[in-house]
C-alpha cells in the first residue's frame, strides 16, 4: 500500500475504481466536478452526460447491464434527477450503483443550500458520508458492497470541504481491480413500474429499509469514541473533524451511514453522557429525527442553521462568544467576467438597451453585477428561456423581456424550453451564449463541442440545424464582440414575431 495526498474528490473516483466500477456517467457542477475528471483517468469509460437525469438513468442501464456504476452531481443536480432516483430506489440494481452528491454549505458556487441527506430518506435509499479523503476512498468501496447486498442505489454524500480538502489516503499502487460483469437482469415485475409491479415493489421498498435499520446497528461506517463523559456530541462528515479540534477529549458518536440512522447504538452513546449536542451543518437532519424517538439532546439551538460551519463557528456559538468585527487586511474582489469573455459584449448591449434579460446559472450570472447589472433573474438551469416566455404570457412586451442561456446549459435543459416556445406561439428572444465549453465549473466539453471527457473527438451537435429541426424560423450568429453589429441584430430581432434565437458565438477566453 502506498501514501498519497489526495482531495475527496479524487479518494471517491479511487474508492469507486478500486471497487471495480466500470462506468461513470455525471454533469459538471462544483464541487463535484472533479471526481469524474480524477475517475475518467483510469481504464474505464466515463462520459459528460447532458444532463444528471440523463447520467443516472445511464448508470442505471450499466447496472442493468451487469456492471457497478458511479453517478456524479452537485446537490442541485439530484433535483434534475429526481424523477430517475425516487423510482430507481423501487425496483433495485443488479450492478452496485453509486450516486457521489456534493452539497454546498455556504452556498461557494450554488443558487441553494439543501440537504440531500433529506432526499435520501425521502427515497428510503442509504445515505453515506465520510468525514475525509481516507474515509472518501474506504466508504465508497463500502458502499459498493451496501449497493449490492440489499439491491437498492447508494447516496454518497459529501459537501465542499471534503471535496476539495486534502488528506493522506491509502492505495494500492499496483492493484488492478476485476471488474464483475454479472448477466443483464430486467425481469419485468422488477423493473417495469406500472401500477400492478410499483405496489409490490413498495412492499420490499420498506422491508428492505426495515433491514437497513439493523445493518446500521452493526456497521462498522458508524464509531462511538468515549472519553469524557460529561459532554458527548454526535456528528458526520467534516463537522467530526472539527468535533474533534473544538473539543477534544469529549466523546463522539460518528455517523458514516446516515439513513437509516443507528438509533439503538445512538441510544446507548446517549445513556453514557450526561449532556449530548448534535454538530451538523444546514438542516437538523439528525437532530429532528433522534428527538422522534425520544433522545432528548441540543443542537440548532445553538450551532446556525445557515451556512457553512468551521472551527471558530462552532467555538463561537457553543461558548456563546460573539464574533469580533474586524476589518479584512484584503480588500473585497468580487467575481467578475473574465478579459475578452464574449458575454461582455452581450450584457453591454442589452444594459444600454435597457432590457430585462432572463437568466440561469453559469459564468454569465455575473452579467447581473456592475457595471453591466444585466441579468434579472438566475433560478435553476434552463429556467431563463421559460421565464421570458412566462413573461410575456403574463403581458410583457417581447420587445422588453429577453433570454439569455449558455451553451452547455442550452444542451442541459434549454431545448425543450425552445420547443414549448415554438409549440405555443411565443414571440420570445433568445440569445445563447455560446463559448464552447462548460466554463464555470472548468471548461468541461458538452455536446456542443464534439469533445469527450478523455478528449476523443465526437459528433457535435449543430446548433443552428437543431433549431431549425425543432421549428425555430429566425436564427443568427455573431461574435459577441462585435458590438455595434450585435446591437443591430438584436433590434432587429426583438421586433419580429415568432420564436427568434441569436447564438453569440465566442470561444472562451480561458480555452487552450
Amino acid at each position: 500500500m502506498k501514501k498519497v495526498l489526495m482531495s475527496g474528490d479524487e479518494a471517491i473516483a479511487r474508492g469507486a475504481y478500486e471497487a471495480g466500477v466500470s462506468c461513470g456517467f455525471g454533469y459538471p457542477g462544483t464541487p463535484s466536478t472533479e471526481v469524474l475528471e480524477a475517475f475518467s483517468q483510469y481504464d474505464v469509460y466515463a462520459e459528460w452526460s447532458i444532463n444528471e437525469k440523463v447520467a443516472l438513468e445511464a448508470a442505471t442501464g450499466a447496472s442493468l447491464g451487469g456492471v457497478r456504476a458511479l453517478v456524479t452531481m452537485k446537490h442541485v443536480g439530484l433535483n434534475v434527477a429526481l424523477d430517475a432516483f425516487m423510482t430507481l430506489a423501487y425496483t433495485g440494481i443488479n450492478g452496485g450503483l453509486v450516486i457521489a452528491n456534493a452539497d454546498d454549505p455556504g452556498m461557494h458556487s450554488s443558487q441553494n443550500e439543501q440537504d440531500n441527506r433529506i432526499l435520501g430518506k425521502f427515497a428510503y435509499a442509504p445515505v453515506i458520508e465520510p468525514s475525509s479523503s481516507a474515509e472518501a476512498r474506504d466508504f465508497m468501496i463500502k458502499a459498493y458492497e451496501m449497493s449490492e447486498q440489499f439491491d437498492v442505489p447508494v447516496l454518497f454524500r459529501f459537501t465542499t470541504r471534503i471535496a476539495h480538502a486534502k488528506g493522506v489516503v491509502e492505495i494500492d499502487e499496483v492493484l488492478k481491480p476485476e471488474k464483475v460483469k454479472k448477466p443483464l437482469s430486467v425481469p419485468w415485475d422488477k423493473y417495469v413500474m406500472m401500477p400492478l409491479n410499483a405496489k409490490k415493489r413498495r412492499v420490499v421498498l420498506i422491508d428492505r429499509y426495515n433491514k437497513m435499520k439493523q445493518f446500521a446497528e452493526i456497521t462498522n461506517l458508524n464509531k462511538e469514541e468515549m472519553a469524557d463523559t460529561d459532554i458527548g456530541f454526535i456528528t458526520s462528515g467534516v463537522c467530526y473533524e472539527y468535533a474533534k479540534e473544538v473539543f477534544p477529549g469529549k466523546s463522539i458518536f460518528k455517523i458514516g451511514l446516515l439513513n437509516p440512522l443507528p438509533v439503538k447504538r445512538i441510544k446507548d452513546f446517549v445513556s453514557k453522557v450526561k449532556k449530548v449536542y448534535v454538530l451538523e451543518e444546514t438542516e437538523p437532519y439528525i437532530e429532528d429525527y433522534l428527538k422522534t424517538q425520544g433522545i432528548y439532546l441540543e443542537g440548532k439551538s445553538i450551532f446556525p442553521l445557515i451556512g457553512e460551519l468551521d472551527p471558530d463557528i462552532i467555538r463561537n456559538s457553543f461558548y456563546k462568544k460573539e464574533q469580533p468585527k474586524t476589518a479584512s487586511a484584503v480588500p473585497p474582489r468580487p467575481p467578475s467576467l473574465c478579459a475578452d469573455c464574449g458575454h461582455r459584449g452581450v450584457f453591454k448591449v442589452l444594459n444600454e438597451m435597457g432590457l430585462t434579460v432572463m437568466g440561469d446559472i453559469g459564468c454569465y450570472t455575473l452579467g447581473a453585477l456592475p457595471p453591466f447589472s444585466s441579468l434579472h433573474t438566475c433560478i435553476d438551469m434552463g429556467s431563463g428561456l421559460s421565464h421570458a416566455y412566462g413573461a410575456q404570457k403574463a403581458g410583457e412586451s417581447p420587445e422588453k423581456v429577453v433570454a439569455v442561456i449558455g451553451d452547455s446549459t442550452f444542451m442541459h435543459s434549454g431545448v425543450t424550453a425552445i420547443i414549448n416556445q415554438v409549440y405555443n406561439g411565443a414571440d420570445t428572444l433568445n440569445i445563447i451564449l455560446d463559448n464552447r465549453t462548460t466554463a464555470m465549473t472548468g471548461r468541461q466539453p458538452h455536446p456542443g463541442t464534439g469533445k469527450s471527457i478523455k478528449g476523443a473527438d465526437g459528433s457535435a451537435v449543430d446548433f443552428e440545424k437543431l433549431l431549425a429541426a425543432i421549428g425555430v424560423e429566425h436564427t443568427a450568429v455573431i461574435d459577441p464582440l462585435k458590438v455595434a453589429d450585435l446591437r443591430v441584430l438584436i433590434n432587429d430581432y426583438i421586433k419580429r414575431k415568432g420564436v427568434k434565437v441569436i447564438i453569440a458565438r465566442r470561444p472562451c477566453a480561458l480555452l487552450k
